[in-house]
């Protein structure tokens, strides 16, 4: 590691338009607005991209200001191993965490999975969104995808099996996947969750609030359920796993690619499947998340396939195979 001072070279907010609306049950979206960061060390630069979350109650104004008492903190020595304990889990640590990565792979001339003592990841296939609308647009928009592997269905509380049947109707071949975005009670859970076998569901997602899967313990789903919301660390695990048969590991809740494949490990030890997922946002932030889509029960990085422009280069979404970033992009 060189002994050359860590500094931001570039630290700025950005707003990408979306091809369409983008409705889960919390709100619709046209952006994505990210936080852009550029690290500098010893001739070297490192990029990466987070997302501020307002649900897990950060800001653009809280996360620069953790990102830059970060950097400081780090100094001439300190690297990703040290800067686990320098902040916690989300956005700030993400995008710092991230940029180390690429910074290290550009100051060694190797790639990101030979700094992770991996084999080349394979290319992985990409679930598609469609998001909340009536059932007759959401049956169309499944059409238009349905040559699509894998469709993630976004809901709310309203209309769920109205909407899940119009989704299948217009996909009949795609695997299906809900995600609820706790928007549920267990009520309502126990209500779908047979139906939603019938048509073919292979997981919902987070079907209850956070605050509220306590429920989950006694419920016994015919359908596996996913904690995203639930889980962000490994000390969610021990809570996780008599509640869900699955983890949603997204690099704005680990904190960076170091703690999810931490993760990911620990959830795979415990019998859990695994997802992999994305806040909505450019390649660069899904492509730290390529080294471990490879061994994922599911994937969920199809933020590029949103963006009106993408970054250049972006990834290459071929078929719905998520092809592994250029040096350029990442690591």
């Amino acid at each position: 590691m060189s002994s050359d001072p860590l500094s931001i070279d570039v630290l700025r907010r950005e707003s990408w338009p979306l091809r369409a609306v983008f409705a889960i049950s919390r709100g619709a979206r046209t952006h994505a607005n990210v936080l852009y960061l550029r690290l500098a060390r010893g001739g070297s630069l490192g990029h990466a991209e987070c997302t501020p979350y307002r649900h897990y109650g950060e800001t653009f104004d809280s996360v620069e200001a953790q990102i830059r008492a970060a950097a400081s903190a780090l100094g001439a020595r300190g690297g990703r191993a040290e800067l686990q304990s320098v902040l916690p889990a989300g956005a700030a640590r993400n995008a710092v965490d991230c940029a180390l990565w690429d910074l290290d792979c550009k100051a060694r001339a190797i790639r990101f999975w030979q700094l992770a003592g991996r084999a080349r990841p394979s290319p992985a296939t990409t679930v598609e969104t469609i998001v909340i609308d009536t059932p007759d647009a959401m049956r169309a928009a499944a059409a238009r995808a349905a040559h699509r592997p894998v469709l993630k269905v976004k809901l709310d509380a309203q209309d769920v099996l109205a909407r899940v049947r119009a989704v299948r109707e217009g996909a009949p071949r795609s695997v299906l996947v809900v995600d609820a975005n706790e928007a549920w009670t267990i009520a309502q859970l126990a209500s779908v969750a047979a139906p939603l076998r019938e048509l073919s569901v292979a997981m919902i997602e987070q079907p209850l609030p956070a605050h509220a899967d306590a429920e989950l313990e006694s419920f016994r789903s015919p359908v596996p359920l996913c904690a995203d919301e639930s889980c962000h660390v490994r000390a969610d695990l021990e809570r996780c796993a008599s509640r869900y048969a699955m983890v949603n590991v997204k690099l704005d809740k680990t904190g960076g690619l170091t703690e999810a494949l931490a993760l990911v490990d620990a959830a795979r030890a415990r019998g859990l499947s695994v997802m992999v997922g994305c806040m909505l946002g450019t390649s660069l932030a899904m492509a730290p998340a390529t080294l471990i889509a490879p061994d994922a029960d599911f994937v969920d990085l199809d933020g590029p396939l949103w963006m009106a422009a993408d970054r250049a280069p972006g990834l290459e979404i071929v078929d719905s195979k998520v092809g592994l970033p250029a040096p350029e992009l990442f690591g």
